[in-house]
């Protein structure tokens, strides 16, 4: 191949790459006409004027600058065809979309109402010097039941209300073996915050679920009494709901906790005068709480004489309903987004 046959044959590559990148760059069916003329035309076109310059070369190097150039001419034909089809596509999607119609809303995703309660409970009670603890799930009826102080004749003991998994081994029914496990890990002074699920047989309403979350508190050290219970609880309250919330403290007993106590607040979805979520009494109650029962310590070897404590136990689910006005428990329980994009426009 002669110099001026090489020199050809590099314009038309370089010819062809010029002309994809201006048709792949074409705003509109206008662009691709004026593109087809100025590379295509049978006057002035670009690769025309190189197809008139064949006739002065060496019959063998007319023969492959000319295949180059009918080459290149069906490739820049091949790209303008399907840039104006792609252009003709589009136009008639846009032609057949209601452009007056609103978009369909993207969820954005949520987390759980529980799960947004144990983390609020979590940061509240780690202003109070609390860390969280984790444990398992299937626990030994030792740590459930007889460490606590459960006598072996308890209700809560029969098939009928736990879940036994095997002789001995059961899924707990609450976070309070999370006690006896940091007791026994751990010397006092104690301040942890132990969140978990827990299981038990019993019906699925309005207020109960069989499978629920709990969160437990434990505080061991010495001279702990049961004003610095009621003192601790009463502002997390006022943290949790808002600053003049009313609580109430009715007597109670748990055989792990001596003395006991329930924790009412003011109901959060009616505000007082009463509602099915507060049975119509204008109080929910939202924890079981108490002085932890020497029996207790005795059991994890922890002096009884030396050290006292108060813990407690409280329901998210049921936290979640007076956080955020939910009136029947089951409604956390469906997966129901509309519910979960309620939250996200809350929080």
């Amino acid at each position: 191949m002669s110099g001026r046959a090489a020199d050809t044959v590099a314009a038309l590559a370089a010819l062809q790459q010029e002309a994809e990148r201006a048709i792949r760059s074409a705003g509109g069916r206008d662009d691709l006409q004026r593109l087809k003329t100025e590379y295509l035309g049978r006057k002035a076109g670009r690769v025309t004027a190189i197809l008139r310059e064949l006739p002065g070369l060496e019959p063998d190097d007319r023969r492959l600058v000319g295949q180059q150039a009918n080459a290149a001419k069906a490739a820049i034909e091949r790209l303008l065809e399907e840039a104006d089809a792609a252009l003709a596509e589009r136009a008639r999607g846009a032609a057949g979309a209601d452009l007056t119609m609103p978009s369909r809303a993207v969820w954005r995703g949520a987390k759980h109402p529980v799960t947004l309660v144990v983390d609020r409970v979590t940061a509240i009670f780690a202003e109070l010097g609390f860390t969280r603890y984790v444990g398992p799930e299937v626990e030994t009826e030792r740590n459930n039941f007889t460490a606590l102080n459960f006598p072996p004749d308890h209700p809560a003991l029969d098939m009928h209300d736990t879940l036994y998994l095997g002789e001995g081994v059961v899924l707990r029914t609450h976070t309070s073996p999370l006690q006896i496990r940091v007791m026994e890990a751990y010397p006092p002074p104690i301040r942890v915050l132990m969140p978990g699920m827990c299981y038990r047989r019993d019906p699925f309403d309005a207020a109960h679920a069989p499978v629920f979350s709990q969160v437990e508190g434990l505080a061991v050290d010495e001279g702990i009494s049961f004003v610095d219970l009621k003192a601790s609880l009463t502002h997390f309250a006022r943290r949790f709901f808002a600053p003049g919330v009313m609580v109430r403290f009715r007597p109670s007993f748990f055989p792990f906790t001596e003395p006991s106590a329930e924790m009412d607040v003011q109901c959060q979805v009616c505000g007082g005068p009463g509602c099915p979520t507060c049975k119509y009494t204008g109080w929910s109650e939202i924890m079981g709480c108490g002085m932890v029962d020497p029996a207790v310590f005795e059991a994890v070897g922890v002096d009884p004489e030396r050290y006292t404590g108060w813990a407690f136990g409280m329901g998210p689910a049921r936290m979640a309903q007076q956080l955020y006005g939910i009136p029947d428990i089951r409604a956390e329980y469906e997966a129901d987004m509309r519910l979960h994009d309620q939250l996200v426009d809350a929080t």
